[in-house]
């Protein structure tokens, strides 16, 4: 990636800072994890039997445990480490309930947690294909984030996005690697194959209509299906969701209470209400007469959308 900065007469490039030590890539990454992944950090150097996580973090809307991990270099693989700790997460959840309740004063039960939407994250200056490649399943709960910062305190965050025709993971089912079944058996990274799943063509109409609208909103807007609905997102952040109903849709916009220019009123305040996706605003969907007007209210949730 190349940066540039401006003035009337002269362009002149950034230079990247590399970061010296691991730590100092997880100092940043966890003083803005909220904005930057919109999940909860829980505790930073969690030690749990014969390891120590970096980061753990909790995803509110997943109900889901999540471990970030940091590498300054790119040379050591990353789908072993993450298979490890996908197990170990599965396989102490106790002690990772413990770590949550410690550190808020609300209660978290072990039935609250979805564990099947756990997942791993990488973090890194940078990885090389072959560690691309390796992670590239479209069902592989472990991500890849490349964290870069330049003079002038400019910070840039790209998570990698797996490849439309990334294959399964269950493709590899054949191994003899028990650590590796117990992952595939216990996680599942859901597809929109898995919320169109046996609803009606005119919904799955519906559905394409909108989906392509919010696509069409924005550059390097990627979509995110989790277990209830599909996110859409952009720079790693959910600004939209969308949950595929039996005869309607139902759609967030990702601000918080007082922030959306809704003079319609078409958006509905759910921010004292359980609801499943991000944001304070819900809107029920059932035909596509307001389309063009629900597309200006979902662009105001779109980060960076001036740079579009």
């Amino acid at each position: 990636m190349l940066l540039f900065k401006t003035n009337k007469q002269n362009l002149s490039s950034l230079k990247e800072i590399p970061f010296k030590l691991e730590r100092d890539l997880q100092k940043i990454f966890e003083a803005h994890l909220t904005e930057l992944t919109q999940l909860t950090l829980v505790k930073s150097e969690f030690i749990i039997k014969n390891y120590r996580l970096d980061t753990l973090a909790f995803d509110e809307t997943a109900k889901a445990f999540v471990v970030i991990e940091y590498k300054r270099s790119n040379s050591n693989s990353v789908v072993d480490q993450g298979i490890a700790y996908l197990n170990l997460m599965l396989d102490y959840k106790a002690e990772f309930i413990v770590e949550y309740n410690e550190r808020f004063t609300k209660s978290l039960r072990r039935d609250e947690v979805d564990w099947s939407q756990t997942k791993v994250m990488f973090v890194s200056p940078g990885f090389n294909e072959n560690q691309k490649q390796a992670t590239n399943f479209k069902d592989l709960a472990i991500e890849l984030w490349e964290v870069k910062q330049f003079e002038g305190e400019i910070l840039t965050v790209n998570p990698i996005k797996k490849s439309k025709s990334a294959p399964s993971i269950k493709q590899l089912q054949g191994t003899e690697d028990t650590e590796f079944k117990k992952v595939v058996n216990e996680i599942k990274v859901y597809t929109e194959e898995d919320h169109l799943q046996d609803k009606r063509e005119e919904v799955k109409e519906l559905y394409e209509t909108f989906k392509d609208a919010i696509l069409n909103l924005a550059n390097d807007t990627d979509i995110k299906p989790k277990k209830q609905e599909i996110g859409f997102t952009r720079n790693g952040k959910i600004f939209s969701d969308i949950c595929i109903l039996k005869n309607s849709l139902k759609l967030w916009v990702n601000l918080k209470k007082g922030k959306l220019d809704d003079p319609k009123g078409l958006a509905r305040d759910v921010s004292r209400l359980g609801h499943w996706g991000n944001g304070d605003y819900e809107i029920a969907i059932k035909d596509t007469k307001d389309l063009e007007y629900i597309m200006s209210l979902v662009k105001q949730a779109i980060p960076d959308y001036w740079l579009t």
